[in-house]
């Protein structure tokens, strides 16, 4: 067998440049190398209506914005079958089964979850949809026999469990299931982009988003808004760049030309650095750098989307296309299951 990737996300709002560097630009990458038989992307709105289950339209609606934030980072619909969650019934009953192969106390135990609980505020009121969605995850990615599954850092616990109920199924039934390994993105900042305000985690919530939709102006804005070093008041003041949000973020968005372009008087970002650090480099000279590199990455995916957007027949005949493609999958996975169980009774 050879490579089948499977990735995606909750639409629970239009994705911002945390998505884009974590997994949408290495999802294109992937998907653009070719190295693989079968490549799945999915909206994850069943799980995302586990904590939004009295707010059903905000996932509907977002599910076309995410479609559009994906196609428009380079989803090519002829490489990648993307498909709605809720449209693959074989889905849910693959999760039945699975959540007989751990227990509460395990699920309890797991990092993200209990995270995702506190960040909540669920306390003892969690739904239970939501307390087994490392169990719905499992059933994604077996449901298509992924082995490479694309991830960011705090994903990992969710995939370890998945691998531990893989191992479990497999057992006690005979070899099945497929374990699954996680593709981190190459750099740590890449795997968890700090949001504006310099927390350490760039969240719709907290309202420190650079969105892919965001216009020109509102970009400006924001990154004119960053998080610097607060010692640095001085253009003189020798300043930090350790958890100075503008050098976070020059890690991940400079490229080779970036200078030549629009900032010549340095040869890269050591030199850029190491005169911010020693002092003489003003914040705004710096925010104004970064906002041209992160105008010309942003540029032509806002450009693609809205024409995107102005054709919204097109963006769902790609979803339910996708969505034929991974119930046919699915479903023999699920067939085979049912075997291994010995509940085909019928057959």
């Amino acid at each position: 067998m050879g490579n089948i990737i499977l990735t995606g996300e909750r639409p629970t709002g239009p994705l911002h440049i945390g998505h884009y560097v974590g997994s949408l630009r290495s999802r294109v990458k992937l998907q653009n190398e070719g190295n693989y038989d079968e490549m799945f992307l999915f909206a994850a709105d069943a799980q995302a209506l586990t904590d939004n289950f009295d707010n059903p339209k905000k996932i509907r609606d977002n599910v076309f914005e995410v479609a559009l934030d994906n196609l428009a980072c380079g989803i090519d619909p002829k490489k990648v079958n993307y498909f709605i969650q809720s449209e693959v019934p074989e889905l849910t009953e693959l999760t039945f089964y699975y959540m007989n192969l751990v227990t509460v106390a395990r699920l309890h135990r797991n990092p993200t979850v209990k995270e995702e609980i506190k960040l909540r505020g669920f306390e003892e009121s969690i739904p239970a949809g939501f307390f087994t969605y490392p169990v719905s995850q499992t059933a994604d990615i077996t449901a298509f026999k992924a082995n490479i599954v694309p991830v960011g850092e705090d994903q990992l616990p969710m995939l370890e469990q998945a691998r531990e109920i893989v191992r479990k199924f497999n057992s006690v039934y005979g070899d099945t299931l497929v374990e699954a390994e996680a593709l981190l993105p190459e750099s740590e900042n890449e795997r968890r982009l700090v949001g504006i305000d310099g927390n350490a985690k760039m969240s719709k919530s907290l309202g420190n988003c650079i969105y892919l939709k965001d216009s020109e102006e509102e970009v400006k804005k924001k990154v004119f808004s960053m998080y610097t070093d607060p010692n640095h008041i001085r253009i003189e003041d020798p300043g930090n760049v350790e958890k100075n949000v503008v050098f976070t973020y020059l890690d991940v968005f400079v490229k080779e030309d970036s200078f030549e372009k629009y900032l010549p008087e340095y040869k890269n970002l050591d030199e850029l650095k190491e005169h911010y650090m020693r002092g003489g480099l003003g914040d705004m000279k710096i925010k104004r750098f970064l906002n041209d590199v992160l105008q010309e990455e942003l540029r032509p995916i806002r450009e693609k989307r809205e024409e995107l957007e102005k054709n919204p027949e097109y963006v769902y005949k790609v979803l339910e296309e996708g969505t034929k493609r991974a119930r046919e999958v699915a479903g023999k996975t699920l067939k085979s299951v049912k075997e291994a169980i010995g509940i085909n009774y019928f057959n």
